[in-house]
């Protein structure tokens, strides 16, 4: 009997059989008091910190393909925080654009609106990339349409990249760059995959903190959020 037991004991079990069932939460649902007075301390205090200021802008601003001013503004910002934690110069920084989940409304900025803005908790890597690689990076930006770029400037002719320059000078595909990006990207994310290989380096810095901290010294100087259009990435038929 004691065998019997052992041997029961250690059988592997498989799932035969998977069911589920949908529940809808409509205006019939009634909510659970106690777990909504449970729950009531801690959603205040969210509700707080994701309503104080941190900056303002001076008009809405939208994201857009293939540039936009707050695709400008993310860019730079990624390029900028980044130089700054890493203490090197950065050549390019590059924003996911379907990663953008938020306009920028005008008037008080509130920190809730960058949890919406950038909802993920993407970290800023950086990679050393030769040229070639980088020209097969952009060709696949301009095939998406345009991302927002930092010391980038190209157009878009037939969904590939052309007349690339990098920090005012033509791509040499035999040079080495110095870019900044979400690790989701770095990661091979949205198709991306020609980074994938390349060695990554990390501060454990979220981008979403980046975008704080940037703000947030825009208002210490008592400047707004915002950017301009630069014909960084352009259309030519």
């Amino acid at each position: 009997m004691l065998v019997c037991l052992l041997a029961a004991c250690t059988a592997k079990k498989h799932a035969v059989k998977l069911e589920y069932k949908d529940y809808e939460i409509n205006k019939t649902y009634v909510p659970d008091t106690g777990v909504q007075q449970l729950l009531l301390p801690y959603r205040d205090s969210v509700n707080r910190a994701m309503g104080k200021t941190i900056g303002f802008t001076t008009k809405s601003l939208a994201k857009k393909m293939p540039e936009s001013e707050l695709g400008n503004f993310m860019a730079d910002c990624m390029r900028v925080m980044a130089s700054r934690r890493f203490n090197k110069t950065v050549d390019a920084g590059f924003v996911n654009y379907y990663g953008i989940r938020a306009d920028l409304p005008e008037g008080n900025l509130v920190l809730g609106n960058i949890y919406m803005l950038m909802p993920f908790d993407n970290l800023i890597v950086l990679q050393q990339v030769k040229g070639n690689v980088l020209r097969e990076f952009l060709n696949l930006v301009a095939s998406k349409g345009g991302w927002p770029v930092s010391g980038i400037q190209m157009q878009i002719t037939n969904k590939q990249a052309a007349g690339i320059l990098v920090g005012n000078k033509p791509l040499d595909d035999n040079a080495t760059y110095t870019i900044a990006n979400s690790d989701y990207v770095a990661n091979g994310g949205d198709e991306a995959q020609m980074l994938k290989p390349i060695p990554q380096e990390t501060k454990g810095y979220l981008y979403r903190d980046a975008l704080i901290e940037y703000i947030q010294e825009l208002t210490r100087a008592g400047k707004p959020v915002s950017a301009v259009l630069e014909n960084r990435v352009t259309y030519v038929n």
